[in-house]
């Protein structure tokens, strides 16, 4: 039973008209689902992804009205977005400059191009050169050219305090194996990889005793999900759990996939996800996002969600 890569990851926004602008107009990236926290339906939860809406590429977004998050460790500290190229890598650190968005130059860390960034809010992201491998759905409306955009997540970055804790979470109960280690910009990280790896499979550890805990908040990141491929694997996942002790949320269908959520020892969210069946079940997928929608166990209560959300318009 073996996970397969990065489903999404979700973080917080304070600033959803923002937060809209910046990765649909300045990253280009496609508004897939505009939808709510189904825990919380006075917030809006906004789904980013590449033209087809594939597992692997969804950054989604919590709409809560928090104070800006306090930087530490326990925390999910980067998140990687793939590009195809050192040209489009170039290319991206013009066009951020000249938005005048928060971004850093092109270096090489782990044998590969990164270009570190922020958005509005801090949150912390870097383009990473995955050299085009694999397929991609680029958008036909974004405002970023094919050869140039956002091809899916990876690798997610976590700085942890006890390293040895999390390692006997991922390599022994969630099947991922230690790949390698690197010297990153002041600190040592270890790479854990799952499925057949690659830059969509990975993430990359940092152990830090020294740092405050960090606190979440706008800018920062709430959890990470992980695939799995379908729902006898996704039962075996809740079974797996449940014998070996390792509290759970039980299995949730949020409708656009089916959810099991649990802590690792430090306390970082990590949720395990579905493919399927998608979010092209309630809509067409050529109109993606464009209305606001709701799973059928929340259409009863459209006029009163509708009524509570701020227009993103």
């Amino acid at each position: 039973m073996q996970l397969t890569g990065i489903h999404h990851l979700t973080a917080i926004s304070a600033k959803p008209r923002e937060n809209l602008a910046f990765y649909t107009g300045l990253l280009g990236m496609r508004l897939v689902k505009k939808t709510v926290n189904q825990d919380d339906v006075s917030a809006y939860h906004l789904f980013y992804a590449d033209g087809k809406a594939n597992p692997g590429t969804d950054l989604t977004f919590f709409d809560f009205p928090a104070a800006p998050e306090r930087r530490g460790t326990n925390s999910i500290s980067r998140t990687g977005l793939r590009v195809a190229g050192e040209t489009s890598l170039g290319w991206w650190r013009d066009r951020l400059k000249q938005a005048g968005a928060h971004v850093g130059d092109v270096k090489e860390i782990d044998g590969r191009l990164v270009l570190p960034l922020e958005d509005g809010e801090g949150q912390r992201l870097v383009l990473i050169d995955d050299g085009g491998k694999g397929a991609a759905s680029p958008w036909d409306k974004s405002a970023v050219p094919p050869q140039h955009q956002i091809r899916g997540l990876g690798p997610i970055m976590l700085t942890v305090h006890d390293l040895a804790a999390i390692e006997a979470i991922l390599t022994g109960v969630m099947n991922m194996r230690r790949a390698r280690d690197y010297a990153g910009p002041g600190a040592h990280v270890h790479v854990f990889a799952m499925g057949e790896g690659g830059l969509a499979a990975e993430l990359h550890v940092i152990e830090s005793r020294d740092e405050p805990m960090a606190r979440q908040g706008a800018g920062g990141v709430h959890h990470v999900a992980f695939r799995t491929p379908d729902e006898a694997q996704y039962h075996g996942w809740t079974q797996r759990l449940n014998e070996l002790g390792i509290r759970n949320s039980g299995e949730i269908d949020r409708f656009y996939f089916r959810s099991l959520y649990f802590r690792e020892p430090n306390g970082i969210l990590f949720e395990i996800a579905t493919d399927g069946p998608g979010f092209a079940t309630d809509e067409p997928m050529d109109s993606l996002g464009e209305k606001l929608a709701l799973p059928p166990f929340l259409e009863g209560r459209r006029a009163a969600i509708e009524a509570g959300l701020k227009p993103l318009d």
